[in-house]
């Protein structure tokens, strides 16, 4: 099982780790700074390093065992299992991607209804929510969820048991995707005085970071399916 690096510190950088397995896509680490596809986030990339030989990480996925493969380029040199290496991210993406969570958080806050799908990126960035009624504009979206970001409050993991967790529905706001229970605790996602609810991705420590957010189009997903899509401005 990985030490999930990333979980720990969203901030870190680079780290050292030795390969425990190879396998046809990429290799698996002791310990990873890399967040794996998953909640509607993308793998990280990135680059590893080792004595003799370089490779690009070019996507990151859940393995079997609580494990990270580290996807690497098809014609990337291959570190041998055991080899000790040097692990970097591509910061800038990575750094898009926690401000866009984020954001999206915030924005599930600002809008009332049952979210029904997202996808974070470093362009732009979704939330589908069922809605029922009027629809709000985007420019009365875009003020809201900035309004919310400037006032800067404190990002921060918290952590309660699976038996809390279904005890607490509100606390699941994605009608498509669970979090993962069965490890006996789950991680949520503080924003003070925003929101709060269940989310294993990748954050920025206080809403200032964001920055503004423009929300750029509305698309009508179906009978009461909207989707909101925002960048970052």
């Amino acid at each position: 099982m990985v030490e999930e690096l990333f979980r720990q510190d969203a901030y870190l950088k680079e780290t050292d780790a030795t390969v425990t397995a190879l396998e046809e896509r990429g290799v698996r680490l002791d310990r990873s700074i890399f967040y794996p596809t998953g909640g509607g986030q993308p793998g990280d990339t990135g680059l590893l390093r080792w004595d003799g030989g370089e490779a690009k990480v070019v996507d990151a996925l859940k393995a079997d065992g609580s494990d990270v493969l580290h996807v690497l380029a098809p014609d990337a040199l291959r570190p041998a299992v055991g080899a000790r290496l040097h692990s970097l991210l591509d910061w800038e993406r990575r750094y898009l991607h926690m401000r866009m969570h984020t954001a999206l958080h915030v924005m599930s806050a600002v809008i009332k209804g049952n979210v029904t799908g997202g996808q974070v990126g470093a362009d732009k960035s979704r939330l589908d929510f069922n809605l029922e009624g009027e629809v709000p504009a985007k420019e009365w979206v875009t003020e809201e969820v900035n309004r919310l970001i400037a006032l800067d409050r404190p990002v921060t993991p918290q952590w309660i048991t699976d038996e809390e967790l279904n005890s607490r529905p509100e606390l699941v706001k994605t009608m498509s995707v669970r979090p993962p229970v069965g490890a006996g605790r789950v991680r949520l996602l503080a924003i003070e005085g925003v929101d709060l609810q269940a989310c294993g991705g990748t954050h920025v420590a206080r809403t200032g970071e964001i920055g503004r957010i423009e929300c750029i189009k509305i698309e009508n997903k179906g009978k009461m399916n909207r989707r909101f899509v925002i960048a970052l401005a």
